[in-house]
């Protein structure tokens, strides 16, 4: 009898690949979130109102905080979205057809992930130049740029984050991984609980900026519960 399914994946799972899999998550995740850290350390003038009062937050950011922001997310994007295979894997052991769906949610995330975060360091960028040279054009002008560049290629990112996300809810709370059905709660999404508890935090540099890398911290929050839990899943018969 052979021990591979239809997708060529071994019914015996490789929890070393896995492991180390996660554990590159982590790094990766961590990376992003410096990134997003750098990007998003600033604060609101609330003397102003509308966009202009929203951009204000990064006419503080310097030109080499955004580049660095930009390159640890290139980098560290990509990666963290890689080491989603090791959920892939979890999930195609036992249903083939939502690891497929899954899978199809990783490589859009792959492809428009660090695309995303790139082009919101050059509207930030985009924003500073323009503030230099006419202030009061900076928040139009940055608008209609990221209206042109960033809106269309974060609607595509947040169709296929969309899909991973619901994908390994239903892959959990269905009992198609070895995990207990609760560990649905190790989403990337959780991250958006982050954004909700900063607004408790007012108006400071620190709550902006962890509000900002909510979906690094997401995938901390994953790679980081389903490590730590996987004693229990080798253990399930």
């Amino acid at each position: 009898m052979s021990s591979y399914n239809d997708i060529g994946i071994s019914k015996e799972l490789d929890w070393d690949r896995i492991t180390h899999l996660f554990k590159i998550g982590i790094v990766a995740a961590l990376m992003g979130l410096v990134g997003d850290l750098i990007l998003g350390w600033g604060v609101v003038d609330d003397s102003l109102s509308g966009m202009d009062q929203y951009f204000s937050r990064y006419l503080t950011v310097s030109d080499d905080r955004i580049f660095r922001s930009a390159v640890l997310g290139l980098i560290g994007i990509p990666v963290e979205c890689l080491c989603y295979f090791g959920i892939y894997r979890l999930i195609a052991n036992t249903n083939e057809k939502l690891a497929h769906i899954y899978r199809s949610g990783i490589l859009g995330m792959l492809a428009f992930g660090s695309f995303c975060h790139v082009v919101c360091c050059a509207s930030v960028y985009h924003l500073n130049a323009v503030h230099r040279i006419n202030p009061n054009a900076s928040s139009e002008g940055t608008v209609k740029f990221a209206l042109y560049f960033l809106v269309p290629v974060t609607l595509i990112f947040f169709v296929f984050f969309m899909i991973t996300t619901v994908t390994q809810i239903i892959a959990f709370v269905k009992g198609y991984t070895p995990y207990p059905k609760w560990c649905w709660i190790f989403s990337i999404a959780s991250g958006i609980v982050i954004v909700v508890v900063t607004r408790f935090f007012g108006n400071s540099e620190a709550a902006n900026a962890i509000g900002t890398g909510w979906i690094s911290i997401g995938g901390l929050w994953t790679y980081s519960g389903l490590l730590i839990m996987m004693k229990k899943a080798k253990a399930k018969k």
